[in-house]
């Protein structure tokens, strides 16, 4: 029986990686955590019986310590329950899907722990992938990457020779605005921006999508993964979404993952690495799916891209502030207080008004998110004075 605590539990990846487990007989849940969502997380509970809960709310911990009076769970709370939930000692491989950079300290912990990670949590490796990757050696773990395109990479890498790499095609759906140009874009809407063609996440990362910062993070964190540099990963639009990413050879073999858009595949490939289970869903037909098209992605309209090449070349802290202009942008975009374009604009700025550091340690790194969110505020109120 493996056993799996799942961090983001109410959230989109949370949820398919609950209805993996579900659909399994040999997996149980030791632990859950989750923001505030206490209805959902109750339901979970009585469901799945986790020894430990973490609502990340206090207040909303205490309200589901009432609710679930008559379970034999304990319920935490805050940075400190996050950290319980991800070391729990009967745990054996911990689902990071948090949203955020609250992702970094609970994945350290638990990595320190020997757990090994299921991580769909970009933005620790993103910010902090120089403490990551070389804990995960140290510790000797495994760190097994979720994003559909990252377990396509490291499908398309399983039994090849590192030194024979070439190049990463990275794909990209193109989001909802595919073929859009900037003018096309300035009076979109948070509902517009929410309606992605081919998957169903949540609504951060449908933004970050529509953007094309979601890409960008996906490129600073395979050269973690991958230990490649950005210069050999090529983003290409992949507008159907079956070409999950493709690897290059130096003999000029390309080996591609597809299948269909449904993010259970990559979780569940994660969780049961390395075998390969049952999955029941819909199946690609070769012959009737017509084609698969590719395309250049359009850089200068979804500048989102390009600023995430610049931050890596920089390196040190400036993929920090890359990540938490965006986190603060888009949730000023959900709030209905910028524009669309306003979010890589902001990026930009932050980006341009940061001095790097060159090897940011954990408190570095957070301050750096503080220091940027602050700073998003600040010019947020000076676009609307002047306006």
């Amino acid at each position: 029986m493996k056993k799996v605590a799942v961090l983001g539990s109410t959230g989109s990846i949370g949820m398919q990686t609950l209805e993996v487990v579900r659909m399994n007989q040999d997996m149980t849940i030791t632990a859950l955590a989750a923001g505030s969502n206490i209805e959902r997380l109750e339901e979970q509970i009585r469901e799945f019986h986790p020894k430990m809960v973490c609502v990340f709310d206090e207040k909303g911990a205490k309200e589901l310590r009432v609710r679930t009076a008559d379970c034999s769970v304990r319920i935490v709370s805050g940075m400190d329950g996050l950290i319980e939930c991800a070391v729990l000692a009967e745990t054996e491989m911990v689902v990071a899907a948090v949203v955020g950079m609250i992702g970094i300290r609970p994945t350290i912990a638990a990595i320190q722990a020997g757990k090994d990670i299921a991580l769909a949590n970009k933005e620790t490796l993103v910010t902090a992938g120089h403490i990551i990757m070389p804990l995960v050696k140290q510790c000797k773990v495994r760190l097994l990457p979720v994003d559909s395109e990252h377990s396509a990479i490291f499908q398309a890498l399983n039994g090849e020779r590192a030194q024979d790499l070439s190049r990463i095609w990275l794909t990209a759906s193109g989001g909802p605005f595919r073929g859009r140009k900037r003018e096309e874009l300035k009076e979109v809407r948070a509902k517009d921006a929410l309606k992605h063609p081919n998957w169903a996440m949540g609504r951060k990362i449908t933004i970050d999508s529509a953007t094309m910062v979601n890409k960008g993070l996906e490129v600073m964190e395979a050269t973690w993964l991958f230990h490649v540099e950005a210069e050999r990963i090529q983003v290409v639009v992949q507008p159907q979404s079956i070409v999950h990413s493709m690897v290059e050879y130096t003999d000029g073999s390309v080996i591609a993952q597809l299948g269909t858009p449904d993010m259970k595949l990559p979780i569940q490939y994660a969780l049961y690495y390395p075998q390969r289970r049952y999955l029941p869903g819909r199946r690609l037909d070769f012959l009737t799916l017509g084609s698969i098209t590719f395309e250049k992605p359009d850089m200068d309209t979804f500048c989102g891209l390009a600023l995430a090449y610049e931050a890596i070349r920089t390196g040190g802290s400036m993929p920090t502030v890359y990540n938490a202009a965006n986190e603060r942008a888009v949730a000023l975009f959900l709030e209905g207080r910028i524009g669309f374009l306003t979010i890589t604009e902001l990026i930009e700025e932050a980006m341009r008004a940061h001095r790097p550091v060159r090897d940011p340690d954990i408190d570095e790194i957070l301050n750096i998110e503080r220091d940027t969110y602050d700073f998003i505020e600040e010019k947020c109120r000076y676009r609307k004075e002047q306006d």
